[in-house]
């Protein structure tokens, strides 16, 4: 279920500070316009992609839950689904495996910079290297007053890196 504003009633809470697996998962991809990272309609995309999802039948698995990926001039929404066979063009299943490491992030947009540098430090600390950035926007301007203030989860996706690793291993044998 999801907030008359559109955000997320439910959400995976203990996410955070995790690294989970969503391969294979059933999502709706909604491909959206950015130019230099800056999202172009963003509200208009997201509207768009409920309304496919209701006009496919198809059943989100945490309804207004949406992982947002920003890229210089193609983005995109992904909304994970209840799996159900689809063949509509937008539906696909994640690639296995599709590793994310959760933080949630309390405040808005512009103070979320060290949550991600923490979590691209921690990453390389742990021989995985980090890919793109996903964030899922918890709450909005209308209603982060009254559900505890802003909330973003910041999901990266990592790969693990043998060379990554070995050179984290050398650096800490050395003195």
């Amino acid at each position: 279920m999801t907030l008359p504003c559109g955000c997320p009633e439910t959400y995976p809470e203990d996410w955070d500070g995790q690294d989970v697996d969503l391969g294979g998962s059933l999502v709706h991809d909604q491909p959206a316009p950015m130019l230099l990272h800056f999202p172009i309609a963003f509200d208009l995309y997201r509207k768009r992609q409920v309304e496919d999802i209701a006009r496919l039948g198809l059943t989100e698995r945490w309804p207004g839950f949406a992982l947002s990926l920003s890229a210089t001039f193609r983005g995109g929404h992904l909304r994970l689904l209840v799996d159900e066979e689809c063949p509509a063009r937008h539906v696909r299943h994640l690639p296995s495996p599709f590793r994310l490491r959760v933080a949630m992030h309390h405040g808005d947009i512009g103070s979320v910079r060290p949550v991600i540098q923490a979590m691209q430090t921690a990453l390389i600390n742990a021989g995985r290297m980090p890919k793109e950035i996903y964030l899922a926007y918890l709450t909005c301007p209308l209603c982060a007053e009254e559900r505890g203030g802003h909330k973003i989860m910041v999901l990266r996706r990592w790969i693990p890196s043998k060379k990554l690793t070995e050179r984290v291993e050398r650096q800490q044998k050395q003195p």
